[in-house]
């Protein structure tokens, strides 16, 4: 089965497509020809003159070309005041053009986490939405009800950017006609069903509270340096960047890219705690348990994890 695909940049920084063009195995090019999709139109990818892009997205959202896959990457500027004017295509607000298009195709997929929730322009003059959420509320630009002409809502592919394997991987998935589970934030849970921290090859320091207090250590990056990896779903221990590293591998702590609510309103690479003891707990535990757990496990830690040799 083939499709066709049109890829539109909105608000945002075009990361989502610098990840995209980084796949291997398949490459960008052999993996869009395997799979039998047809690329109508990529910013960074097309060469088709300004006319013939007119006369496309005139067949497009006139319905006399059908179109199976509408890609977003970037949030939907809205304002200001709701005009959309701060972001136009040809003199128009791009958000109608997202209007039309999305109602569409067959499939609507919100690539990274600004089209998926909004992103840094959120609560901004901009007026910037996700698609269909905007940061942890469900409604976003295209309204709560919204599905795609195949019946599926917008399938958010969170990231900052998403991973060049998740995106092929989705199309692979929507070309079989095999639309995957989505959670309640409509991530596919082949990718975002577990959490960062499950692969992080510090795992065993945090269960052991041996916490790294200075950038540079071998120790737990939660407690003090801001690590979300144990409270965000996401790929990037499964699936690795440029198939060798991820930011804690390298002793950097997640971000949480993949949640609602990123960028976040407070500093990176500080904990927020309350006496000594993180606001945001690891998913599943609760505090009582966290209380009484956590003087038992940093007393156990073996004198191997104690003993750690500073990496740089």
């Amino acid at each position: 089965m083939s499709m066709n695909l049109y890829w539109l940049q909105s608000g945002g920084c075009g990361g989502d497509t610098m990840s995209l063009l980084n796949a291997e195995d398949p490459s960008l090019p052999e993996g869009m020809e395997s799979l039998g999709i047809d690329v109508l139109w990529h910013p960074s990818l097309s060469n088709s003159s300004a006319a013939e892009q007119t006369m496309l997205l005139d067949r497009l959202t006139t319905g006399e070309q059908e179109l199976d896959i509408l890609c977003v990457e970037g949030t939907v500027i809205r304002g200001p005041g709701g005009s959309g004017m701060y972001d136009t295509f040809h003199g128009r607000p791009k958000k109608d053009l997202i209007s039309a298009l999305a109602r569409k195709a067959n499939y609507v997929v919100a690539v990274g986490t600004c089209a998926s929730f909004g992103g840094i322009g959120t609560g901004a003059k901009v007026e910037a939405a996700g698609l269909q959420f905007t940061k942890w509320t469900k409604g976003g630009f295209l309204g709560e009800q919204f599905a795609a002409r195949s019946g599926v809502p917008v399938v958010n592919l969170a990231g900052c950017p998403a991973h060049c394997e998740v995106i092929l991987g989705l199309l692979s998935a929507l070309v079989a006609g095999r639309a995957p589970e989505l959670d309640d934030y409509h991530r596919p849970l082949p990718w975002y069903g577990v959490l960062v921290h499950q692969g992080c090859t510090r795992n065993e320091y945090h269960e052991y509270r041996v916490e790294e207090k200075e950038f540079g250590e071998k120790g737990c990056l939660f407690f003090y340096k801001g690590c979300h990896g144990p409270l965000v779903y996401g790929p990037c221990n499964k699936l690795l960047w440029n198939r060798r590293s991820s930011k804690t591998r390298i002793g950097v702590p997640c971000f949480g890219c993949t949640r609602p609510d990123f960028p976040q309103d407070y500093p990176f690479f500080e904990t927020q705690s309350i006496e000594g003891i993180p606001r945001e707990l690891p998913n599943g535990v609760k505090r009582a348990h966290y209380m009484a757990y956590k003087g038992m496990a940093a007393a156990a830690a073996p004198e191997r994890l104690k003993e750690r040799k500073t990496e740089i």
